[in-house]
């Protein structure tokens, strides 16, 4: 496991490409959950999610010669975008595959960094092309399995706890376990008694079935919160959850959509549903916590179209 001075290693690494997001607090979801919530507004980022920093971290670690071969990476949209921007930046031939369910704006946003971009059938698929592509050279930055990438998404929670008020519970979204990891690992180092809560989307657990399963074990991806879709967590990151992570809840697709347009409406940012996932999560805490609850939310991107969420909403009849 990372522990929190690899986390303020990729600060001082990453401190001149990342943007230090604002962290704020909401009087509008404080209205709505009728509890003190402060966000980080991770959604300002650089490339629309906190995706930039782990990619920075990785690809500024890379030898000459790895530069030189070029880099690989296997994404449902943000981390691709995060990797083919930055990797242009920092002139490392990029390659990324990403599977067909993902958003068109994302592999637009990939194709016109100048990066190759494969596209595949499914997610499963996209790991294994990127195996292949490995075995013909190409370096992997994967989006959660990395001690370096890690490291790098622990920097939101380095600069939330220390910008933050008094905070007793915070929410940060899972995919593969990469973020949650590594804010976790800040957060706990920085703030012991604060409670770290996981949120997935159903169709998308991959850490929360590896968590009943004893270790990490290849899921069923339905979810339409494809940013959250990976086939299955890491050892790496089922090694941290299961250590510093007090639950990982679980919201249907169609409450995360609503989270979405809640979050518009009353926060005045426009998520994607990997965010909107942690207005729902937020109410089973306060359930589960009951009074005294003091909320910190990780808004982590916002690299969903307005036409995309309206086509969510039409579909689960959200108006």
């Amino acid at each position: 496991m990372i522990g929190i001075g690899d986390v303020e290693a990729a600060a001082e690494v990453i401190a001149g490409y990342v943007v230090r997001t604002p962290t704020l607090p909401s009087p509008g979801l404080t209205g709505l959950l009728g509890v003190p919530v402060t966000v980080k507004l991770e959604l300002l980022q650089r490339t629309g999610s906190f995706k930039a920093r782990g990619a920075t971290a990785k690809l500024l670690s890379l030898t000459d010669g790895e530069r030189a071969a070029g880099v690989v990476a296997v994404s449902g949209g943000n981390h691709g975008i995060a990797f083919a921007v930055m990797a242009a930046a920092l002139d490392v031939k990029a390659t990324v595959v990403m599977p067909r369910t993902a958003s068109a704006r994302s592999i637009e946003i990939a194709q016109a960094t100048g990066a190759s971009v494969r596209l595949t059938d499914d997610m499963a698929g996209a790991f294994a092309l990127v195996e292949r592509l490995q075995d013909e050279g190409l370096t992997l930055v994967h989006p959660f399995d990395d001690p370096l990438i890690i490291a790098g998404q622990g920097t939101v929670g380095l600069e939330f706890a220390a910008d933050a008020g008094e905070l007793t519970d915070v929410l940060v979204s899972i995919g593969g376990g990469g973020l949650i990891s590594g804010v976790a690992t800040a957060m706990r180092g920085l703030r012991p008694d604060v409670r770290i809560w996981g949120v997935e989307t159903e169709g998308a657990q991959a850490v929360s079935q590896a968590l009943a399963a004893g270790g990490p074990v290849t899921v069923d991806l339905s979810s339409v919160v494809t940013t959250l879709s990976a086939p299955s967590a890491s050892p790496l990151t089922y090694e941290h959850v299961s250590a510093l992570v007090h639950e990982v809840l679980v919201v249907p697709d169609r409450d995360a959509v609503q989270g979405t347009l809640d979050l518009a409406d009353h926060a005045k940012v426009w998520a994607e549903p990997a965010a909107g996932c942690l207005l729902p999560a937020a109410r089973q805490v306060l359930e589960r916590v009951g009074e005294g609850v003091r909320l910190g939310l990780v808004v982590c991107g916002g690299n969903a179209t307005t036409r995309d969420v309206m086509r969510w909403a039409d579909r689960f009849g959200l108006h």
